[in-house]
Parts: C-alpha cells; sequence; structure tokens
C-alpha cells in the first residue's frame, strides 16, 4: 500500500539556511521538522540551486523542491517538486527523492503521483518530464508504471548521462497500485 504523502512548500528563508548548511535557522523556519537527511551534504546543492532560483524568480517557490511529508507518522521521508514553473511549451520536469532511511517504503510512488495530481490542474501544463540516470532500475520502473514513454537521452551538468521520459497530463491514468 502506498502512504499518503503532503509535499510541503519551503520558503525563501527555510531554502536559504539549507543551502549554506545553517540547520538550526532551517529548523526554526521550515513548517515541518527536517531529517538529517535533508540538511546534510546530500541535498545542499540542490538547495542550493533552489534558493538561488526562487531568489531570482520568487515565483518558482511555488513549483520547486519540497519536502515530502508523511502526514501519519509526522516525519520528513524525502523531497520532491519540480525543477521549476512551466516552461512555454507546457513542460514541466518533476524530481523527487527518498531519505535512504525510507526507502522502499512507496514514498517515492506517492511523491510522484502527488506531482502528477499538481500538475494535471494546472492550466499552463501540458506535459511532465523525468530525467533518470541509466542504472537507476527502480526510478525507471516507476516512471514507466505511471505512464511516461522514453523521448531521448541528455547529459546533466549534474547527473551526468539520463534517459528523458515524458508524460502528457491527462493522457493516461496514474497507476494507482
Amino acid at each position: 500500500m502506498t502512504p499518503r504523502v503532503e509535499l510541503v512548500e519551503l520558503d525563501p528563508a527555510t531554502l536559504r539556511a539549507l543551502a549554506t548548511a545553517d540547520a538550526v535557522s532551517a529548523a526554526r523556519t521550515a513548517p515541518v521538522p527536517l531529517s538529517p537527511w535533508l540538511v546534510g551534504a546530500e541535498c545542499r546543492g540542490l538547495w542550493r540551486m533552489r534558493a538561488a532560483q526562487v531568489a531570482a524568480d520568487p515565483a518558482a517557490s511555488t513549483w520547486v523542491t519540497r519536502v515530502v511529508w508523511d502526514p501519519d507518522r509526522r516525519l520528513a521521508v524525502g523531497r520532491a517538486g519540480f525543477h521549476g514553473p512551466p516552461d512555454d511549451a507546457g513542460m514541466v520536469e518533476v524530481g523527487y527523492a527518498t531519505d535512504p532511511s525510507f526507502q522502499r517504503q512507496g514514498y517515492a510512488r506517492a511523491a510522484l503521483r502527488a506531482l502528477l495530481d499538481r500538475a494535471a490542474v494546472e492550466p499552463a501544463v501540458t506535459t511532465v518530464r523525468a530525467s533518470v540516470s541509466p542504472g537507476n532500475v527502480v526510478s525507471r520502473d516507476l516512471v514507466l508504471a505511471h505512464g511516461f514513454v522514453e523521448v531521448g537521452q541528455q547529459e546533466d551538468e549534474e547527473d551526468g548521462h539520463e534517459i528523458v521520459y515524458e508524460r502528457p497530463v491527462g493522457a493516461s491514468p496514474v497507476a494507482r497500485a
């Protein structure tokens, strides 16, 4: 069974604190308690990127990475969001990661479903993209199970070679296993 999750938005102050490894300030400003993984080195580069993005475009804050929150267990179990607002063609790209302490419990599936649900209610969004490392079989299988199809490949500055998958909004039902 897939757990219930909420995607909790972080304000610019929390993003800045996470980006600068200021765990005390991040804990003070975050709307939910953050896990050590979210405030740790593994996530810091992403927080730096998102803090700069929101500083340059405050409207992006409603789109970018959020905390994946399990309201039943009252735990932050990962991060998920879009890379930014829809582009001129109506495309948004998803990104998600589960805290290693909570992997294999359905949280990535729940987070992806929440992102797809959000994209489906946004009139400006027509396509959802996911870029997956060729060796990440779990993520590949997850996006394929949710109606994504391979559309190409790309080289990402940070993540290296990736397979690109896309899914039209509303074109196929989301798998609900």
